[in-house]
C-alpha cells in the first residue's frame, strides 16, 4: 500500500468514526441542547452590549492598532471570524473572501496557492498578507498569479482586512490594503473550566473527491501558560467545472500545522511564541497533461509580546519579530521541447527529472506603541513606531527553467510612523505621516528610494436623537508607496519558452505612490425591529490615483533603445499560421506608466437578530491605465463587480442553523474572456451537543460554468482564454467531535 493510498484511508477512517459517533453522543442532546460544538454557552452566544447585540463588524480587527472593530474603524475595514470559516467549509483561504467587497482571491488552476487582489490591486506586495505578524511575501514570476501564501483555512481564527493605503502602519508596500490571518489560540478553543481539550473533524467534497481530517488540541498548564497544536491533511483530485469538463491541474494534497504556546508573565503582558508550517504538492498542466510536480515546504516562526497597564495609559507596547522562510521545487514530470536558453537562445529541451528551485526567506520586526491622553475636552490615542523586513531570494535549476523568471537577489524596506486619533464629542480627527525606505540588489543592480507618505482623516458623529446617534461620516486623503520588486527591476535575458524576445531591466524603475480620497458611511443600531436585534452597515466610495504605476510592457520594437535587432537568420514568430516557435521582434520591460485610476464603491451590511441572520455586500470598481503619451488602457487586475445577499434561520434554540448565499457577478469592462454570472449556494449546520456537530453546504448549486476573469492565459496563437473554470455544484459535509476536562 502506498503512502498516499495510506493517508487516504486514514482520512476515510476519521471521517467515519466521526460520523458514527454521533449516534452515540446524540443521546446526550437532552441534556446538552443549549451547549455548542467546541464552544461554551457564553461563546456561542453573541456578545451582548449594553444597547443589544454585538454582530461580527462589532469585534475587534486585529489590523486595529487601536483597538477598534470593523464598525468603529473610519475606513473600509471588513472581519470574518472562526464561524464565518466554518460556515464557509473553506478549502483554500480565497474560500474565506467570499462575498467580502472589493476583495477577490485568485488561484489559477493552482488551488493550494492564493493571492489577494483588492480593489483591483494586487501582485508584488501591493497588498500585504500578513500570518500571525508574519509577513507572506513569496513572489514567483508566471502567467499566473505572482504573490502568493500558504495557510490552511483550519488554522485560522479570523480574517481581518483593510482596504485602501490607510493601513499602512503595517508596513512598505501596501497601497492596495492589509490581509491580516490570525491562527487560533488556546484561550478562545478551551472552555473556562477546562484545562485540555482535543477536537477531530472529517470532511468530504463531492467535487474531485476530496477528503480532510483536521485534529485540535489545546493544555491550560495555569492561567498564565497555555498551548495548543493543530494539524490539518487535504487530499483533492481535479474538479468539474460547471459544463462538466474536468479541469486538469486543480487536485492537491496539502499537510498543514501550527503550534502556539501563550505566556502572561504578569496580569498586563502577554507573550505568544508560534511556528505554522505547510508541506503541499500539486502538479502543473501543459497541453492537457501533467507536466511539472510542484512540492512546497514552508516553515514560519513568530514572536508577539504586548504589555498594557490601565494605570498607566502611555504603555500599550507591542513588539512583533518572525521569519518566514519558503523551498519551492519545480520538477518536469516529461520533456519540455520548445525551450531555449535564456542566454544563448539556442534550442535546449528540458529533460524530465529536471528543477527549478525557488527559496526565499523573510526576517521582519515591527514595534509600536499607543499612548492615552487628554487635551482638555479633546481625547488622543497616539500611535508611533517602525518595522524592518529583508526578503532574500535564491532561485536556479536548470536552464531554461522557469525559475529564470524570478531573479535571485535582496530587497530591504523598512519604515516609521506617528498617527494622533483625536477625539471630541462629535468630532473624530486621525492624522498620521509615514516614511519609508527601501534598497534591493542582484545581479550587479542596486536600487533605492524613499518617501513620506500622509493621512488625514475627519470623521463626524452629527446626530445625537435615538436611531440616528449611530450614523458617522467620515472623510479620509492617504498616501502609501511600494517599492519595486526584485522580479520588476531586475528580469533579464530571453524569454526560454515557446518563443524568444529579450526581457531587459530596469533599475531606474521608480516606486508607485497611491494617492487616495475616500468618503464613507458608518451605521449601527440596536433594537430597530425587536428588542434583541442589531444593523450595522459600512458604505464608501474611493477614488485611487496610483502615480508611476509598474506594469510589463511587450511592445518594445527591436533594435530601438536597449533592445537588440533580431538576429539574422532566424525565423520569426508567426501565430497567424500556428508557428509555435521563433523569435518575437520585440523586448519587454517593466516600466512605470504615468498613472493608474481606480474608482468605485463598497457596501457591506449584516442584521442580527433571535430568528436569524441577513447579510448585504456588493463592490463595483472600474480601473484603467495611461501611459506617459497619453494612451488609455483598461486595467487587467480589475475584478467582476459583486453584489452578494445571504439570508439564514435559526431553529432548536440556534442548535440548527439554515441559510443560504446569492452572488451576481458583472464582467469587468475591457477583460476579454469575462462573462455576467450568478452563484447560488446553501449551508446548514447542527450542533448536536457539546461535544458533536454536523456541517453541510452546497456550493454553485445550479452548476453554472464560470471563470474568474483574473485567471487569464493565451492559447497557442497568443488568444486571451480562461486559465482555468471554476468548480461546478459541489456538496460538502463535515463532522466533528470533541473532548474536553
Amino acid at each position: 500500500m502506498g503512502l498516499r493510498t495510506m493517508v487516504r484511508a486514514l482520512l476515510v477512517g476519521s471521517a467515519a468514526l466521526a460520523l458514527m459517533a454521533g449516534g452515540a453522543l446524540a443521546q446526550q442532546a437532552a441534556q446538552d441542547n443549549n451547549a455548542q460544538a467546541g464552544t461554551s454557552e457564553k461563546e456561542a452566544a453573541p456578545a451582548k452590549a449594553a444597547s443589544g447585540k454585538t454582530t461580527r463588524l462589532d469585534k475587534i480587527t486585529i489590523v486595529s492598532r487601536t483597538g477598534e472593530s470593523a464598525m468603529e474603524t473610519m475606513a473600509s475595514a471588513s472581519h470574518v471570524d472562526q464561524e464565518d470559516i466554518e460556515r464557509r467549509m473553506a478549502t483554500t483561504p480565497t474560500d474565506v473572501f467570499f462575498g467580502m467587497p472589493g476583495v477577490t482571491g485568485q488561484a489559477d488552476a493552482r488551488r493550494v496557492n492564493s493571492s489577494v487582489n483588492i480593489r483591483g490591486l494586487q501582485d508584488f506586495g501591493r497588498v500585504a498578507v500578513i500570518v500571525d505578524g508574519a509577513r507572506q511575501d513569496f513572489q514567483r514570476s508566471d502567467h499566473g498569479t505572482q504573490s502568493t501564501f500558504w495557510i490552511d483555512p483550519d488554522l485560522i481564527q479570523s480574517v481581518d482586512v483593510i482596504r485602501g493605503p490607510v493601513a499602512n502602519t503595517y508596513g512598505s508596500g501596501a497601497i492596495g490594503g492589509v490581509v491580516f490571518f490570525d491562527t487560533k489560540d488556546a484561550g478562545d478553543f478551551l472552555k473556562p473550566d477546562e484545562r485540555w481539550a482535543v477536537s477531530e473533524t472529517g470532511r468530504y467534497e463531492s467535487n474531485g473527491n476530496g477528503w480532510a481530517t483536521s485534529t485540535t488540541g489545546a493544555y491550560r498548564f495555569s492561567d498564565s501558560a497555555d498551548i495548543l497544536g493543530n494539524i490539518v491533511y487535504r487530499d483533492y483530485g481535479d474538479y468539474k467545472d460547471g459544463g462538466g469538463g474536468r479541469q486538469a491541474g486543480t487536485g492537491f494534497d496539502a499537510l498543514g500545522g501550527m503550534l502556539k504556546g501563550t505566556f502572561r508573565p504578569t496580569d498586563y503582558s502577554e507573550l505568544k511564541l508560534g511556528w505554522i508550517g505547510a508541506s503541499d504538492g500539486w502538479n502543473e498542466v501543459g497541453g492537457g497533461v501533467p507536466t511539472y510536480d510542484l512540492d512546497l515546504k514552508q516553515n514560519t516562526f513568530t514572536a508577539r509580546y504586548n504589555i498594557t497597564d490601565p494605570d498607566r495609559t502611555w504603555l500599550d507596547l507591542h513588539v512583533n519579530a518572525s521569519y518566514n522562510k519558503t523551498t519551492l521545487d519545480q520538477t518536469a514530470l516529461v520533456e519540455i521541447k520548445n525551450r531555449y536558453d535564456p542566454v544563448t537562445g539556442l534550442l535546449t529541451p528540458v529533460p524530465a527529472g529536471s528543477q527549478s528551485t525557488y527559496d526565499i526567506g523573510t526576517l521582519s520586526f515591527d514595534i509600536w506603541n499607543t499612548s492615552r491622553f487628554e487635551t482638555g475636552a479633546v481625547s488622543h490615542e497616539l500611535t508611533y513606531g517602525g518595522d524592518w523586513a529583508s526578503d532574500d531570494v535564491e532561485t536556479g535549476g536548470t536552464a531554461g527553467g522557469n525559475s529564470f523568471y524570478t531573479p535571485s537577489g535582496r530587497r530591504t524596506v523598512w519604515g516609521a510612523y506617528i498617527q494622533d486619533k483625536a477625539s471630541w464629542d462629535w468630532l473624530e480627527v486621525v492624522a498620521g505621516l509615514r516614511y519609508d525606505n527601501y534598497g534591493l540588489k542582484g545581479d550587479g543592480i542596486r536600487s533605492s528610494g524613499d518617501r513620506l507618505s500622509p493621512r488625514i482623516t475627519v470623521g463626524v458623529t452629527p446626530f445625537q436623537s435615538a436611531g440616528l446617534d449611530g450614523l458617522q461620516f467620515y472623510g479620509t486623503y492617504a498616501e502609501g508607496y511600494r517599492s519595486p520588486s526584485l522580479s520588476e527591476t531586475l528580469i533579464s535575458g530571453l524569454h526560454p519558452a515557446t518563443v524568444v524576445f529579450p526581457f531587459l531591466p530596469n533599475p531606474n524603475l521608480r516606486p508607485e505612490k497611491g494617492k487616495t480620497w475616500e468618503f464613507g458611511v458608518n451605521y449601527r443600531t440596536d433594537s430597530l425591529i425587536a428588542a434583541n436585534d442589531a444593523l450595522r452597515l459600512k458604505a464608501a466610495y474611493f477614488h485611487n490615483d496610483i502615480d508611476d504605476y509598474v506594469d510589463g510592457n511587450s511592445d518594445i520594437p527591436a533594435g530601438t533603445g536597449a533592445c537588440p535587432a533580431v538576429p539574422p537568420g532566424v525565423p520569426v514568430f508567426d501565430p497567424a499560421h500556428g508557428v509555435f516557435t521563433g523569435y518575437i521582434p520585440f523586448c519587454s520591460q517593466y516600466q512605470n506608466f504615468a498613472k493608474a485610476k481606480i474608482q468605485g464603491f463598497e457596501l457591506e451590511g449584516v442584521y442580527d437578530a433571535d430568528w436569524g441572520f441577513a447579510g448585504l455586500s456588493a463592490s463595483f470598481i472600474n480601473g484603467h491605465t495611461i501611459s506617459y503619451e497619453g494612451e488609455r488602457a483598461d486595467l487587467v487586475t480589475t475584478p467582476s463587480a459583486q453584489v452578494t445577499g445571504q439570508l439564514a434561520f435559526k431553529f432548536l434554540e440556534d442548535r440548527l442553523i439554515v441559510g443560504s448565499e446569492v452572488q451576481y457577478n458583472r464582467k469587468p469592462k475591457g477583460n476579454p474572456i469575462a462573462k455576467d454570472y450568478t452563484l447560488v449556494n446553501a449551508f446548514a449546520s447542527y450542533r448536536v451537543n457539546n461535544n458533536f456537530k454536523f456541517d453541510f453546504r452546497v456550493d454553485n448549486i445550479f452548476n453554472t460554468k464560470y471563470a474568474n476573469p483574473l485567471n487569464r492565459d493565451v492559447d497557442s496563437r497568443q488568444r486571451p482564454v480562461p486559465a482555468v473554470y471554476e468548480p461546478g455544484v459541489t456538496f460538502k459535509l463535515a463532522a466533528t467531535m470533541r473532548w474536553g476536562g
